[in-house]
């Protein structure tokens, strides 16, 4: 009684096969849409070399093959895509690019486009040392803006579009004014024509103290450990600074004697005055003085990768060694 049941095989495909079916026939469509581009590239540029009859035969194909994509009949798109490609390798083959040829020149382009936004957008720049600690420790890796002020010619120091200025605060990247093959990032204190001082650890802008105040947490300068493996924190002071809007932490450790006092400097014009955030332990301005205008590379943005240093190659203490709270972390 009842009619027949069909069996398995008869029955709707699987999901399986539906989704194997639909990836043939995306495929086969991609490849038909960059085969159909490659031809008529080729007529359009050599039909100066192409006969007519030859060109007509061609585009039959193309039409042929641009019908069957119509009709989603991915046998008869398969067989268009052969009749296509049979063709050029007949009659347009001293047109047609090669694997290689094609690898190659997509290789090119995407590192053209790697060196330009190298040159003219953003760079990575990996921090050597810990003077701008806590804002930046020694194995940070950041992006740095390179268009945040403007634009340079490459490898040169000539700007060719200046279109805003360093400001109070701004952690930027510079060619160190004493050996310009030298990267060095530290903070902007003082601007042209500022008069920057320094008394009894405190900064002091155009006579005015950059307000700061104590934060009631250890602190770590960034180097070795002292007697017994620890930190003598003691002799190191954490400050909240803010600076031109600028709210940041710096480091100072006046009970070993450091920089307490900077006498009264006015900062010539087109000129920088830089220092790092760790105080007592930054080689900056204080040191080699200014900065030009057009030595600036770039604006600090972000902190894209962070690892401490660890000794020797053991991969469990490598992966320990990685700062994943610092990742994605705003340099300000």
């Amino acid at each position: 009684m009842g009619g027949k049941r069909a069996a398995p095989e008869e029955r709707t495909p699987s999901l399986l096969g539906w989704w194997r079916k639909r990836t043939a026939a995306r495929n086969a469509r991609t490849e038909a849409q960059h085969l159909i581009r490659e031809a008529q590239r080729i007529l359009k540029r050599k039909s100066y070399r192409i006969p007519a009859g030859v060109a007509a035969e061609v585009q039959g194909r193309i039409s042929a093959l641009e019908q069957a994509l119509g009709s989603w009949d991915l046998e008869q798109a398969r067989e268009a895509i052969t009749n296509l490609d049979d063709a050029m390798d007949q009659h347009l083959a001293f047109a047609r690019k090669s694997t290689v040829r094609e690898y190659s020149e997509s290789i090119g382009v995407a590192v053209a486009v790697a060196l330009l936004l190298r040159a003219f957008v953003v760079e990575a720049f990996q921090i050597p040392s810990g003077s701008m600690i806590p804002t930046l420790e020694v194995g940070d890796h950041i992006f740095v803006s390179k268009f945040s002020y403007g634009l340079s010619i490459p490898f040169t120091d000539t700007k060719v579009l200046q279109y805003a200025q360093p400001k109070r605060g701004d952690v930027i990247v510079f060619k160190f004014p004493q050996d310009h093959s030298i990267d060095y990032i530290k903070r902007v204190v003082g601007l042209p024509g500022d008069v920057i001082e320094m008394k009894q650890e405190g900064l002091y802008v155009n006579g005015k103290p950059v307000p700061r105040e104590r934060i009631p947490r250890v602190c770590d300068d960034g180097e070795a450990p002292r007697a017994g493996g620890l930190y003598d924190d003691h002799d190191c002071e954490l400050w909240a600074e803010t600076l031109g809007g600028v709210r940041h932490e710096t480091i100072q450790e006046p009970a070993r004697g450091g920089r307490a006092d900077f006498s009264r400097t006015e900062v010539p014009p087109n000129q920088l005055f830089m220092m790092g955030d760790n105080r007592d332990n930054s080689s900056d301005s204080r040191v080699w003085g200014f900065v030009d205008l057009s030595l600036v590379k770039g604006r600090a943005l972000i902190v894209w990768w962070s690892r401490s240093e660890t000794e020797g190659w053991n991969p469990v203490a490598w992966f320990k060694a990685i700062r994943w709270h610092r990742f994605f972390q705003r340099v300000q």
